[in-house]
């Protein structure tokens, strides 16, 4: 029963990290092919136009795929810490990895919307690079 529990708790916190290798692998070839409130980077500046909307989904693609590789041995070495040992602290650290992979995951919001304010005026134009 016990490495049963282990064993679903292995699977269920490999989610995020694979969903934002999977994500953000689709997310640097290309972003979803209508700008959309259902599915995708959808920020108010992400959704000003096609070009403000592929800009923030190859960039946050780019952050979710690196952070994704590096949650995989971020995860798997406490929990194999942990194998064998009862479900009450197998929880709690899966627990936790949980929220320690939440960071990234909603992080990556800050350093895009950055981006994109870097590279776009407020109007989703690109900004021009000064010459020299």
């Amino acid at each position: 029963m016990a490495m049963g529990f282990w064993i679903s708790m292995v699977l269920t916190d490999l989610l995020i990290p694979g969903i934002m290798i999977g994500f953000g692998k689709y997310f640097i070839k290309k972003a979803p092919a209508e700008i959309n409130g259902l599915f995708g980077y959808r920020t108010p500046m992400s959704m000003k136009n096609m070009d403000t909307w592929r800009f923030a989904h190859h960039y946050c693609g780019r952050i979710w795929y690196a952070c994704g590789l590096a949650l995989l041995p971020v995860t798997l070495i406490p929990l194999l810490l942990v194998a064998g040992q009862g479900a009450e602290r197998v929880g709690m650290v899966g627990g936790v990895l949980c929220g320690v992979q939440m960071i990234p995951l909603v992080g990556a919001i800050f350093p895009t919307e950055r981006a994109l304010r870097k590279n776009f005026d407020k109007d989703g134009r690109r900004r021009q690079v000064p010459e020299g």
